[in-house]
């Protein structure tokens, strides 16, 4: 048992090298296609380095936030994002579910997502005013193959704001990135008191 114990322990020693260069590599294309699509979508040089930087310190947070082997707590990720812009009183922004650990990719995607949900809601949804809130919660089902984590993000306020008639960043991210990178499957629905969004993302 002591011998198979140090194997391991010289195997991840080995192995920890090429994982760091994994999760670079992969942190670099993902920074590479932030700055591409944000400058897609702006035409004014201000602005578009305002969402850039903002989206980039996104990225730098959830880094800040992540242990050694580049793993994200999902609660952790939300309240850091939530909290970089409004505080949570626990009447405002509600949070529910099971404690998570994703994988550095699937961390770093998600983050994006959520940060982009988070400034949508600030600047044209329920925590813009005073009176609206956002209730969060997940879930993971385990009785299929591969397990799947169910997302909801659902906004709550007297106004809500209707859908644009172009899709940008924010909706590409959750409803293209996610589904290319991570096989997510994802849902926006703008009701008559705010935006809910559906993520379902396979966890395997």
């Amino acid at each position: 048992m002591a011998d198979n114990y140090r194997l391991r322990q010289l195997l991840d020693q080995h192995d920890a090298p090429n994982k760091l260069r994994h999760r670079l590599r992969s942190t670099v294309a993902l920074l590479r296609m932030v700055i591409r699509k944000s400058a897609e979508s702006r035409t004014d040089i201000d602005a578009y380095m305002g969402l850039l930087e903002d989206r980039l310190d996104a990225i730098v947070r959830v880094q800040s936030i992540a242990d050694e082997q580049g793993i994200i707590e999902l609660q952790k990720l939300l309240t850091d994002e939530l909290l970089h812009y409004r505080p949570l009183d626990g009447v405002r922004v509600l949070l529910s579910g099971p404690e998570l650990a994703l994988q550095p990719r699937m961390g770093q995607l998600l983050a994006l997502a959520l940060h982009e949900l988070t400034v949508n809601a600030v600047e044209h949804g329920s925590l813009g005013g005073s009176t609206g809130r956002v209730e969060i919660n997940w879930r993971v089902d385990e009785t299929g193959r591969t397990p799947t984590l169910t997302f909801l993000w659902k906004e709550y306020d007297e106004v809500a704001v209707g859908k644009s008639g172009a899709d940008g960043f924010g909706t590409e991210v959750l409803t293209r990135l996610l589904a290319y990178e991570l096989g997510a499957t994802t849902q926006l629905d703008f009701e008559s008191d705010g935006l809910r969004c559906t993520i379902q993302l396979p966890l395997g």
